[in-house]
């Protein structure tokens, strides 16, 4: 796996409660950081209250490893209430594409997160041109990390859709919940990278 091949990986779980509900709070952008996850705060920016195709928004990001750092990033689909995707942006281009997906069920709905890394650099391309010889090892460790947080994400939104207070933070989030399904297996010792 290397980095030009753009990484991915997915997280989805089953919520009681309506695919509309669930719209709602998974494009509600402010509910995705939590406590003990790396994404700390979101903002819309240029004066935007809510999602729409083209809006931005800023990020602030949280590491014990390498501190804090903002991102901007762009919705790039807004599919009510379908699909969800915004662009994390490295001077105008993709880092990191993000996407929400939904699908009824009788039971509630599942919602889908999904992340591709690149095609722009990152802090995680960074890593790997100082370490070439562990850019498969980086990856694994890095995408691991993205679905231990993605996996915290769904539960706080499950929580909020299923009108309950978001959970506290997991220290297991990498491991699949009783409700949720993770791809793949999260790789141990996650090394955690700052977006440039």
């Amino acid at each position: 796996m290397r980095y030009t091949d753009a990484p991915s990986t997915e997280t989805e779980i089953h919520i009681s409660a309506p695919l509309e509900r669930v719209w709602e709070v998974a494009t509600d952008i402010t509910v995705y950081a939590r406590p003990g996850g790396e994404l700390q705060h979101t903002r819309w920016a240029d004066g935007v209250s809510g999602p729409r195709l083209g809006a931005r928004f800023i990020g602030r990001n949280r590491n014990p490893h390498i501190g804090e750092w903002e991102t901007t990033s762009v919705v790039v689909e807004f599919d009510p209430p379908w699909a969800f995707a915004w662009d994390v942006l490295n001077k105008g281009e993709a880092m990191a594409t993000w996407r929400f997906d939904l699908r009824p069920l009788e039971t509630g709905t599942v919602l889908r997160q999904w992340v591709r890394i690149g095609p722009a650099p990152s802090g995680l391309s960074m890593f790997i041109e100082r370490n070439p010889d562990k850019e498969e090892e980086l990856i694994a460790r890095r995408l691991a990390e993205l679905r231990g947080n993605m996996a915290g994400t769904l539960e706080v939104i499950r929580g909020l859709a299923e009108g309950r207070s978001a959970p506290a933070p997991r220290s297991d989030a990498a491991e699949p919940s009783g409700h949720g399904h993770q791809k793949e297996e999260a790789a141990p010792s996650p090394i955690t990278i700052q977006p440039d």
